[in-house]
Formats: structure tokens, sequence, C-alpha cells
């Protein structure tokens, strides 16, 4: 990935936009990373894939509960709480 500074984005904002259809660039400001400019297409694959991810995640403990394998973190707490796991 490509970086420039906060500057460079500024004074060629055009330029930049144009590159960010090919690869994402870091802008960066005082010499640290502040952003990144992607194509609109990589950042809506970007949320997709988060959005499968998490929806995996949701359906994965959905399994877990039913074959008893999750504690509920309201019961955990309560447990922990009346000293159920103390050694």
């Amino acid at each position: 990935m490509e970086a420039i500074t906060a500057n460079q984005a500024k004074v060629h904002f055009g330029s930049v936009l144009l590159k960010v259809q090919d690869q994402a660039v870091q802008i960066n400001k005082n010499g640290k990373p502040v952003a990144v400019m992607m194509s609109m297409a990589d950042y809506e694959t970007m949320e997709a894939l988060k959005l499968h991810f998490l929806q995996q995640r949701v359906q994965q403990a959905k399994n877990e509960i039913t074959n008893g394998q999750l504690t509920d973190g309201n019961d955990f707490f309560t447990a922990l709480e009346n000293g159920q796991y103390d050694g």
C-alpha cells in the first residue's frame, strides 16, 4: 500500500482518487497513519466480508447454545458472584 502525506492527498486529490481504484492509499499526518482511502468496490467487499463473518459467528453461537456448549453470560456472572468457581 502506498503512503502519502495529508498535504499530498489534498494537493493531488484527483490523482489520488484515480490511484485508489487500483489499490488503497494510506494517508499520514505528522508522520503517523491517520486514514486509508480505497475504492468504493473494495469498501463494499470489505463490509460484505465483515457481515458474513458476523453472521457465521452468530450461527456458531446459536449452535453452541443448542448443543449445550455455551454458557449464558448472566448465569456465569451470577455463579461467579456466588463463589461457585472459588477454589
